[in-house]
This record gives C-alpha cells, sequence and structure tokens, in this order.
C-alpha cells in the first residue's frame, strides 16, 4: 500500500525519530504531523507511525519502541526503521552514530556517556547548532510538508544516508574482489599495506570504502598503511591507517616523487603508480628506517 502521512509525537524533538522521519519522507514524500495517532492511524499501513503509539508492527507501518521491557536491546525508532528497509545490519556495522543515538534515547545520557567511555559533560560538548537547530525547527511545526525547508533538508538527510549504506555495500563487494594487501619488510615486524588499483569503478571516490572494509575484514589490527588511486592526478595518495605511528610521511616530503607530504606525516600525495616504486616510498617512510 501506498504510504500517505508520517505520524510522529509532538514536544520535544530528539535525534532518532528526525533521522527514522527524514528517511521515511525520503523514500515516500509524504506529509510529516506531528501528534498523538489514533487508533485509525495505527491499524492503517498507509501511515508510518513512529516513535509513538505503543506499537511495534512493520507490517503495519508502526515503528514505537516505548514500550520495549527495560533489559531490552537498546533500539530506537530509527533501528526499527533501518530494520524495516533492511539497512539496519549494515548501518550498525558501518554508521558510527547509530550506537551511541541508540543508546543515548534508550538508556539516557549518564549511561551513553559510560558506554562510550567519555565524561558525560563531553556528551554536551559534542551537540553542534546544527543539530539545535534542525530539531528546535521540526519540533516547532505541528505538520510539515514538501515546501518546508525543513522538510527538504530531512530529504537530504535520508536520501544520504540510504545513498551512503548501499553505495558502501557495492564498494565493499568490489574491495573483497579488488584490494591487494602488500608486506614491506623491515628487518622486524613487517609493515602491511592495503593497496587498491587504479580502475574506473571507484574513480570518482577512490578511498571511499576502505577503512569499513579493512574493520569488515577483521584486519584493523594488522594493517599500518593504505595506498589507493589520488582522485585529483594520475597517482596515488598513501595514508596511515588509524595514524599508525610506523610510518612518517613527511620523511619522504623532498623525494623527486612526493607532490605533497602532510607536515605532521600521516598522508603523502605521489605521482609514480608503478608499484615497486610505491613500495619504496614506503619503505622509506618507516620510522627508523635509514636511506
Amino acid at each position: 500500500m501506498t504510504i500517505q502521512l508520517i505520524v510522529t509525537h509532538a514536544g520535544g524533538a530528539h535525534k532518532d525519530e528526525f533521522l527514522a522521519c527524514s528517511l521515511l519522507a525520503y523514500l515516500h514524500g509524504v506529509p510529516i504531523q506531528r501528534r498523538d495517532p489514533t487508533e485509525e492511524d495505527l491499524a492503517d499501513p498507509s501511515v508510518c507511525v513512529v516513535d509513538v503509539g505503543g506499537v511495534h508492527d512493520p507490517r503495519m507501518k508502526n515503528f514505537d519502541h516505548h514500550q520495549f521491557p527495560r533489559d531490552a536491546p537498546p533500539l530506537c525508532a530509527l533501528s526499527l526503521v533501518l530494520q524495516d528497509m533492511g539497512l539496519y545490519d549494515d548501518a550498525l556495522s558501518f554508521c558510527a552514530w547509530l550506537r551511541p543515538a541508540e543508546w543515548l534515547d534508550t538508556l539516557g545520557p549518564n549511561e551513553t556517556a559510560k558506554l562510550m567511555e567519555i565524561p558525560r559533560a563531553a556528551l554536551g560538548a559534542l551537540n553542534s547548532p546544527l543539530d539545535m537547530t534542525l530539531l528546535n525547527r521540526f519540533a516547532s511545526q505541528k505538520e510539515i510538508h514538501s515546501e518546508s525547508p525543513v522538510y527538504q533538508i530531512m530529504c537530504m538527510v535520508g536520501e544520504d544516508i540510504v545513498d551512503y549504506l548501499k553505495t558502501l555495500r557495492e564498494r565493499l563487494d568490489y574491495l573483497k574482489e579488488n584490494a591487494q594487501y602488500w608486506s614491506i619488510e623491515t628487518g622486524g615486524e613487517p609493515i602491511r599495506v592495503l593497496f587498491l588499483e587504479q580502475s574506473e569503478v571507484i574513480s570518482a571516490d577512490p578511498s571511499f570504502g576502505i577503512h569499513a572494509f579493512i574493520e569488515n575484514e577483521g584486519k584493523e589490527n594488522e594493517i599500518h598503511a593504505t595506498v589507493y588511486p589520488d582522485r585529483r592526478s594520475d597517482g596515488y595518495g598513501l595514508s596511515r591507517y588509524n595514524d599508525s605511528q610506523r610510518l612518517d610521511f613527511s620523511k619522504i616530503e623532498s623525494h623527486e616523487l612526493v607532490r605533497f607530504a602532510h607536515k605532521r606525516g600521516f598522508v603523502a600525495k605521489v605521482s609514480t603508480k608503478d608499484p615497486k616504486r610505491l613500495k619504496e616510498l614506503l619503505e622509506l617512510a618507516i620510522v627508523g628506517f635509514v636511506s
């Protein structure tokens, strides 16, 4: 059945229902009403009821979590909508912001700060004027239509989340087939490098998905650097992975093949495409290596 309306609660707005409604607004392009749902709303699968109503029934498009038991997994309205879209598992794996959003909405700020291993005050310090403005403008309206700037921004947010997750899954599949692992000998523990060859398939954003891929493969404790095509030139980018201190690319800034090396040593852009020369540059950047 075609969705005709999105209903969420009135009063103060929170990130979970704002993002859940953003996804639904992008998918369906229908108005959002901020009020208590009626029994008719809950029984009508053409009405998405979000974060209110006391019912979780994806078949009827009801996405509330407040009736869940106290010891239930920390799922919020956003989680339920992502599950219904088939995107939740990827979002949980690759959107670092999702789990804290779930914790904050279901467990509160004190427990969230403990789980994030940060001071409670840090949560407030991380609030952005963007968050405050969007949530306040969303909360101030009883009904939001496609002509509203807030609605249009919500659709952009929803579109970007969906596009990110769908294109990331495609990129991970590509990297699974095409990424190479290099080992640079050092006389001790070798430097492990992920190398990605130039290709039209990835030319628009060559480095996209590399970090997610490494984590997904369980190699985050093995890889020290990544080497990927530079989208601004015909050369390559060399980058420390997770800021590994075993490499310092400022050591090669004067090399004839290096176009740019950051003074802090975490990235370099080089003109060569030859794997042999790339490996030589990596070797020269190893901390403790003397040419």
